[in-house]
């Protein structure tokens, strides 16, 4: 049985795993590596051999912390890194939510007596964002740790993971509520774009995390779903400035 170390950190959920994710896998010397997230001690489990300053150093740029170690070590736990058993989960709940809000949108159209394609997609890309970040406010705290591990903008400065569901927010009442329709297509247009940079980096990097587009209710892994996604609300804004003009 290969000897082990135990180190009580300030991890708080499987988010903040798949945030620390990277940075222990590119520490050098560290093999497998495990955190029990259901321990009080939110126990993270790694080789004995390992170096445990690169450890504390690997968590710590991560944003987290290595309380101290535990010295009566327990039965490792399972795995809580995010692994191809882990993706038991499906798209349903995505897929699901984006019939309801093209539903919702064709029902005001018909009742509106004529379909106007323009202001059908602008009520669609409202309710987007507003459904969306109504799931991400539900846990700004996961959603802003789970958000950090991948978007290009968040690792860099974490707070911008706290107010990127604001951001939805405020865009979602602007497109309902037509409000500035250029200005709003165009912060749409960066603001997806730059989202969509993260997301191709971890699909070529072959990573194993947790999409944060429906924040941490639902357990959806990234993949090309999650660039879809992102590319047709970057599509869609392109197409509206395209006919509005300024």
């Amino acid at each position: 049985m290969t000897a082990i170390r135990q180190f009580q950190t300030n991890l708080r959920c499987g988010s903040c795993v798949a945030v620390i994710k990277p940075h222990l896998d590119d520490t050098l010397g560290v093999g497998r590596w495990t955190v029990d997230i259901e321990s009080a001690n939110k126990t993270l489990t790694v080789d004995a051999d390992a170096p445990i300053e690169a450890v504390k150093e690997a968590v710590a740029q991560a944003g987290y912390q290595v309380i101290s170690e535990v010295t009566t070590p327990s039965p490792p736990a399972v795995a809580e890194q995010p692994t191809e058993q882990e993706s038991a989960t499906t798209y349903y709940p995505l897929l699901l939510l984006v019939a309801f809000l093209v539903g919702v949108v064709a029902l005001v159209e018909v009742r509106a007596g004529t379909a106007i394609w323009g202001r059908a997609m602008a009520n669609f890309m409202g309710a987007f964002f507003l459904a969306f970040s109504f799931f991400k406010l539900l846990d700004l705290q996961g959603f802003a740790d789970n958000y950090r591990s991948y978007d290009v903008v968040a690792k860099r400065v974490p707070a911008y993971g706290y107010v990127y569901p604001f951001i939805e927010f405020l865009l979602g009442v602007a497109f309902i509520t037509g409000l500035q329709p250029f200005a709003t297509n165009f912060v749409t247009l960066v603001l997806m774009s730059v989202s969509s940079v993260g997301v191709i980096q971890s699909l070529l990097n072959k990573r194993k995390i947790r999409c944060a587009c429906l924040g941490t209710v639902f357990n959806l892994p990234m993949s090309t779903v999650t660039l879809v996604e992102d590319g047709l609300m970057v599509a869609m804004a392109a197409i509206a400035l395209l006919g509005t003009g300024h």
